[in-house]
């Protein structure tokens, strides 16, 4: 047997262990230990920095660095151009729901740390470096506000630091309760959207208190990321977030497991505005004020961060309905496609502040203005023109005019349907809209008075001198036709609209206020009262019956002869509101009239804006429009008429005699010549109208006035005079109405 031989290390019968090392791993544990003990350290010396800190002065009253905002005259803000909207609630205003999906969400030790979690700071950093990327957050409710008041967005390890830091300041100076308020007022939560009441109203249009829990479950999973789970941008993303707080809510004990699956299962019914009416509310107008305040010699810069406040005229529940009031009427007309447009403008006629601009449907998806960039055929709306030109030059609302086909040169204008009426007074023919009667009472006034008159009303576009501007020919803007109309509603003065009553710095000096609105006097108060009168009764028994809004009002309505525009201009004494309706490609929409949507869209917006002024009626002389019916409509097609005319033209080269300038035919029936056509180069847009005097006052120089005389007293030669009827006041009860108003194309 081989002796046994006591390995090396043992003596007197005592063992010791052998120790085998390595350097290397040797190295790495020293580097461990001294990483882990430097942590601590760290950390303890973080902890006790932070907790000597000072508490911050006059927290309370702080508030976010102020940008540009744009006001409505009530105060209500409708537009800011930086990363912040302060908007103040109290936390007794928040439900406790609410308040329990964002501290479920977002910080579930709210009540239990210092405004740091180191320990859930340590974790989300081992958690974040195994994943390669972030998988959680470490920032507490009190840290994101800290940011949110002192600190950018940057994604540094000192910005970081610098949080810490406010955050144990934060709650050195305030309560948990005042922190979890100052939270709930200031946290983005995407879509334009700062602090829950804007959430709610942008999102659901609806107060804190109306909220239920999967529309508090959802604003509650948006700080996390506000763009991505928004439910503008991505309705199915935002109910996965939404259903991940309810479950942490369940988790918590904040709801049972019956309240959960009830909640996660509901749908997403958002608010029916598009969202840049939420974060824009009124985008149209809005571009309009900052050309405005460029031309008052503030650059885009300033107005963007100069932190001032730009209080507008802005009537904004008007303007809230307008944008609903388009959307609505449009939709129920089947026009929903992008290309189908409409435009709303309001001003007051009194002092020019402009109450409502809407300049499209949808301003996310075309920034096109169509109240002052669109430039579209009048239509019938243009006829208040000829009409208040022939009153001008002192003719009689009572005044009869033949309402049968007319032949104007080569030019023969046709009623919608070839209906026709014989001879009815002037202003039943503007009431509804009678497109030969006002051919005749062009002819008879001339062309130029009309564009003198147009210009100094208000239209700067070009008019062509031509016959076919009494029908709507000429291209406007929607903004200039409904400034016009508005001297119709201010007793013949024409009054600038402006935008803007006063620019504020931010320490509320006064850096712009607007003066008072420029005025000018264009015509005799008994020609804006006639037609106020006249056009009240298109709105009591005409074309415009759909814009009917139970208070005096007086309008017109207007459609191309292809039912491409369609407008409804109207106003009363103390609003003017113009309404257009059409395709931005310029195409056909059906048989839509201006007596249609647009009266209806005019009407809904008039009902909000005249709200303030009752039932207020227009201080204008009385107007006596004589009662009349109508004994009958005939339809005369226009290849009769023309049958007509072509006969007549052959009895005329037969056997014409020419005597003072009139035609005598072969059935002994006088008849003036058609008068010839004259298109001079240009009319000034800078002439005057002068104002003629009424016939019986001041000697008239016109042509067709003197017509117009002798063959009133021909007439009175020839018939006895008849007996005076007794005179009733507009509007009048007429007792035939016309057949069809509202389906008129050209007589609309």
């Amino acid at each position: 047997m081989k002796p046994y031989n006591i390995p090396t290390g043992r003596k007197n019968g005592k063992s010791r262990s052998v120790r085998y090392e390595n350097p290397l791993l040797k190295f790495i544990t020293y580097l461990i230990v001294l990483f882990i003990g430097a942590t601590l350290a760290g950390m303890l010396a973080l902890k006790i920095y932070l907790v000597s800190l000072p508490s911050i002065r006059n927290l309370n009253s702080l508030k976010p660095n102020i940008v540009t905002t744009f006001c409505a005259s009530d105060g209500e803000v409708i537009k800011t151009f930086a990363a912040y909207t302060y908007s103040n609630v109290t936390l007794k205003e928040v439900p406790k729901e609410l308040v329990q999906a964002l501290i479920a969400t977002e910080d579930k030790n709210f009540y239990k740390h210092k405004g740091y979690d180191l320990v859930g700071l340590a974790r989300s950093m081992v958690a974040n470096v195994l994943a390669g990327h972030v998988v959680q957050g470490a920032s507490t409710i009190t840290q994101q506000l800290s940011r949110i008041l002192f600190l950018s967005n940057e994604k540094t390890f000192t910005r970081k630091i610098k949080e810490l830091q406010v955050a144990a300041q934060i709650e050195k100076t305030i309560s948990k309760d005042k922190i979890l308020e100052m939270y709930l007022n200031n946290v983005y939560l995407g879509s334009g959207a700062y602090g829950v009441k804007g959430a709610a109203k942008i999102y659901f249009n609806k107060d804190l208190s109306q909220l239920t829990l999967p529309e508090m479950a959802l604003i509650a999973g948006l700080p996390q990321a506000p763009s991505v789970y928004s439910p503008y941008n991505n309705i199915d993303l935002a109910k996965k977030r939404r259903n991940q707080v309810l479950l942490r809510m369940y988790k918590m004990r904040y709801i049972d497991k019956k309240t959960y699956e009830q909640a996660k299962e509901a749908s997403i019914k958002l608010s029916t505005m598009p969202m840049m009416y939420a974060t824009n509310k009124a985008p149209y107008f809005c571009d309009y004020v900052m050309k405005d305040l460029q031309k008052l010699g503030f650059s885009e810069d300033e107005i963007i961060n100069g932190g001032y406040k730009v209080i507008t005229t802005l009537n904004y529940k008007a303007q809230i309905k307008a944008n609903e009031a388009i959307l609505s009427n449009l939709n129920a007309w089947g026009l929903k496609s992008d290309k189908n447009q409409a435009a709303v403008f309001s001003f007051s006629p009194i002092d020019g502040r402009i109450l409502v601009y809407a300049g499209g449907k949808d301003y996310s998806k075309s920034q096109y203005d169509r109240v002052t960039q669109s430039i579209r055929p009048s239509g019938s709306a243009f006829k208040p023109f000829i009409y208040t030109a022939a009153i001008e030059k002192g003719y009689s609302p009572n005044d009869m005019i033949d309402d049968l086909p007319v032949k104007i040169g080569n030019w023969t204008p046709k009623n919608y349907g070839n209906k026709y009426r014989g001879s009815i007074p002037i202003y039943t023919a503007l009431m509804i809209s009678s497109n030969v009667c006002t051919a005749r009472l062009m002819d008879e006034i001339g062309v130029r008075p009309v564009i003198q008159l147009a210009r100094v009303m208000g239209i700067s576009t070009p008019i062509p001198y031509d016959y076919t501007i009494s029908l709507g020919s000429n291209s406007v803007k929607l903004f200039e036709m409904t400034r016009a109309y508005g001297v119709f509603a201010n007793g013949g003065f024409r009054v600038e609209p402006y935008a803007i009553e006063r620019v504020e710095s931010s320490r509320g000096t006064v850096l712009y206020e607007a003066k008072k609105a420029r005025t000018s006097k264009v015509l005799n108060i008994n020609t804006a009262a006639t037609m106020t009168a006249i056009l009240k009764t298109v709105i009591q028994n005409g074309t415009g019956m759909a814009a009917n809004i139970g208070k005096p009002a007086a309008g017109k309505t207007g459609t191309t002869d292809d039912c491409k525009d369609a407008y409804f201009i109207g106003f009363t004494p103390d609003v003017v509101t113009g309404v257009w309706v059409g395709n931005d490609d310029n195409t056909r929409m059906g048989e839509l009239t201006g007596g249609s949507v647009p009266a209806r869209i005019w009407k809904d917006v008039m009902v909000v804006a005249t709200e303030p002024y009752g039932n207020s009626d227009f201080e204008y002389p009385e107007v006596i429009l004589n009662p009349f019916k109508a004994s009958s409509v005939s339809i005369i097609t226009q290849s009769e008429a023309r049958k007509a005319w072509e006969e007549q033209d052959e009895k005329e080269k037969q056997g014409e005699v020419v005597e003072d300038e009139t035609v005598v035919l072969d059935n002994n029936i006088a008849t003036p010549p058609a008068a010839p056509i004259v298109k001079p180069d240009s009319i000034k847009p800078i002439e005057l109208l002068q104002q003629i005097k009424k016939k019986d006052t001041a000697k008239a120089t016109d042509n067709a006035q003197e017509k117009t005389e002798s063959k009133h007293k021909t007439e009175q030669k020839a018939e006895p005079a008849p007996e005076p009827k007794p005179e009733q006041f507009a509007p009048i009860p007429m007792t035939t109405m016309p057949m069809n108003v509202n389906k008129d194309k050209n007589d609309d």
